[in-house]
């Protein structure tokens, strides 16, 4: 989109890599959505919209922090001592990351700059970080660099968060440059694990990434609508609800 919030057909399928019937396959959709209007050439996004643009990172981190870091400790209980593992920007996985700092002969690969620094303190975890587009609000690196170097990785676990979770909609994000990067990311390992408050459940953000059974499992609190969890599970896709973890929680401060 530019300033104006307009796009091209043309424009879009260069920079996904995509056909332009798959573009205008996808506007069209987006259109029924309510969330732009499909015009002559591309499309143009409704300003008046229930698009809820995304805040930066370090906003993020302030919303639902307690139960953020309950997820992040429980997510962190599914990585072993040894794993090679991809951890995703994000605020949610920021917090796995701070839970991760006691594990030994970790690999982490990364793209955000917030998940390295987190795991400076950790001697017995390796950090590798992706090239790319530094994208300044998420603290993540993106585009062509990126992919390429994700293009060969493989990983025992790949743990990620996500804008929205829907059981028909899929997984979706804010952000269409980093589209591409989040697809290559999940590539990379058979075993996805998404991170994800209650929050994310039901809402539809613009660009969809994959539909919501590339997710092996999806760790979450109980405050997310019932329904959609059912759906999900039906659909084959684990969901661990961890508010029973929270008394087991360690003492702020450790990981």
């Amino acid at each position: 989109m530019d300033g104006r919030g307009t796009a091209q057909v043309q424009e879009l399928s260069k920079r996904l890599r995509v056909s332009e019937m798959t573009v205008r396959r996808d506007l069209l959709e987006l259109n029924d959505q309510g969330l732009l209007e499909r015009v002559r050439g591309g499309a143009l996004l409704q300003r008046d919209s229930h698009l809820r643009v995304e805040p930066p990172i370090l906003e993020r981190a302030q919303e639902n922090a307690e139960i953020k870091r309950q997820i992040g400790w429980y997510v962190a209980q599914l990585v072993r001592d040894g794993e090679k593992i991809f951890l995703g920007s994000g605020s949610t996985t920021a917090a796995v990351a701070e839970a991760l700092l006691h594990h030994q002969d970790l690999t982490v690969v990364t793209n955000a700059l917030n998940i390295a620094y987190a795991l400076l303190p950790a001697p017995g975890i390796s950090v590798t970080m992706t090239g790319g587009f530094l994208r300044r609000s998420e603290l993540s690196l993106i585009g062509h660099f990126a992919e390429h170097t994700l293009q060969g990785l493989r990983v025992d676990k790949a743990i990620l968060g996500m804008r929205g979770i829907d059981p028909v909609k899929g997984l979706t994000s804010d952000n269409m440059e980093e589209l591409m990067t989040d697809q290559a990311i999940l590539r990379a390992s058979k075993n996805i694990l998404v991170g994800a408050d209650h929050s994310k459940f039901g809402y539809v953000a613009a660009i969809r990434t994959a539909p919501v059974t590339a997710a092996t499992t999806i760790i979450s609190d109980s405050g997310g609508p019932k329904d959609i969890f059912e759906a999900i599970r039906k659909m084959g896709v684990r969901i661990i609800e961890i508010d029973h973890v929270a008394s087991k929680l360690p003492n702020r401060g450790r990981a």
